[in-house]
């Protein structure tokens, strides 16, 4: 049974910092030499990106709805048995969606921080902290953290507002060096020019006004990962990956390496051209804040349509299916060409289109994802099927041309690594 110490870092709602502090304490910890993992709650593409830059390490997603609490279990233990720190960042508020972090705390006995924005309150911070506390009594409750505290005194008072026996894990000062956001969230790590320097000054804060001691092991139940077959030895498999193209879960590259591909990355952004390849992915990411230098790489949208008509197989999600049609329009109302592979166009919301798991049942086999976007797409195609909510409401439509598969659904390949290998030839 391997243990490490272990912390969840939580919060009475989205908003509070918790990314922000979860980057700091592992870019301390990394700081001092430990081995730190980090993993998040949810299906958040963003989050991860910032935490595997503070750390060095990969981060992975806890998302019991669309990963499955085995795929949880394993991915803990191997940490447990790589790692001298686990940190895991919350998702919304503590008590928030099903499963929600603090079930995922309780499920693996893993302590929680609450870190309370307490810039707009006093002695409210500790009835608030004692609500979290108290709330479920299984709760491994470890104890509070104070954001954006104005002076010295106010964290005096935010501590003594607390009841007997609460643990303190110290404040943090009001701050100008949280990270930068967009539309899906934060900006991708390799967007943030500045992202070590802020990681530092953070970690900084922490080690300065906070205790930063490496919390109680964890006893993680031993569990081997699931034995893949070399579904996809000898074929090479080109995956899209820059600004443009950047949600890729990193379970979703182990599998694909465990099933035997070769991984062949390449930026369209850059103008690099198609490698040489079996199959293609084209990832979601932000095709829409790019469509001046994707719309005028055409030879790499010859060099798909070739491949499509070869008979390859194409996975495109999200922003990669947007890629796909005729047509994208920016939020601005600019229209772009872009690969034309599938008829209709894409076009920006102003609000939120669609969020939340879904399951699909391919011919392949069925894959769970999840669904995050901001655009509609206007097409005449008919979808192939049609993924399910967890609730079991129609979702996402999934589209099929030759073995060209395109829907805003991202999957996830480990839960169903068989279809994954069928999706890509196998």
């Amino acid at each position: 049974m391997p243990a490490c110490p272990a912390l969840l870092v939580a919060a009475p709602a989205s908003g509070q910092g918790k990314t922000t502090v979860t980057a700091a304490l592992a870019r301390l910890h990394a700081r001092q030499g430990r081995r730190v993992t980090v993993f998040k709650c949810g299906p958040d593409f963003l989050d991860p990106q910032i935490h595997a830059f503070a750390s060095g390490r990969p981060c992975q997603n806890l998302d019991l709805g669309m990963c499955g609490e085995d795929d949880a279990r394993w991915r803990l233990a191997r940490a447990a048995a790589e790692s001298d720190l686990i940190l895991v960042e919350g998702v919304m508020g503590l008590f928030d969606g099903r499963p929600s972090a603090a079930y995922i705390a309780e499920r693996f006995a893993i302590p929680v921080m609450a870190l309370i924005d307490a810039g707009a309150m006093a002695q409210t911070f500790g009835a608030v902290a004692h609500g979290l506390a108290t709330y479920r009594p299984a709760l491994p409750f470890g104890g509070v953290l104070a954001n954006r505290v104005a002076s010295p005194r106010h964290a005096a008072m935010l501590q003594e507002s607390l009841k007997p026996g609460m643990g303190w894990f110290g404040a943090l000062p009001k701050s100008g060096d949280s990270l930068p956001e967009r539309h899906l969230g934060l900006l991708q790590a390799a967007e943030i020019d500045d992202l070590a320097s802020r990681l530092d000054k953070l970690a900084d804060a922490l080690a300065a006004s906070a205790t930063v001691d490496l919390p109680k092991a964890v006893n993680f139940t031993a569990a081997p990962p699931p034995a893949l077959p070399p579904l996809l030895a000898g074929r090479r498999i080109a995956i899209a990956r820059d600004a443009a193209y950047g949600f890729i879960y990193p379970a979703n590259l182990e599998t694909l390496f465990g099933l035997g591909a070769e991984l062949r990355f390449f930026s369209p952004l850059a103008g690099d051209p198609l490698p040489e390849c079996d199959a293609v992915w084209l990832p979601g990411g932000y095709p829409e804040l790019h469509a001046t230098a994707l719309s005028a790489n055409v030879g790499l949208w010859q060099a798909l349509h070739a491949h499509v008509d070869a008979g390859k197989p194409l996975l495109a999600e999200c922003g990669g299916m947007m890629s796909l049609f005729e047509e994208v329009v920016d939020k601005a109302g600019q229209t772009y060409r872009f690969a034309g592979l599938l008829p209709g166009r894409a076009v920006m919301q102003p609000r939120l289109a669609a969020l939340g798991t879904q399951f699909a049942d391919l011919p392949e086999g069925r894959l769970a994802g999840h669904t995050f976007h901001y655009s509609k797409s206007e097409t005449p195609l008919s979808p192939l099927c049609r993924a399910v909510t967890a609730e079991g409401r129609e979702g996402e439509a999934i589209f099929r041309r030759q073995r060209l598969t395109a829907s805003y659904v991202h999957f996830y390949f480990p839960s169903q690594p068989q279809a994954a290998a069928a999706l890509f030839g196998a």
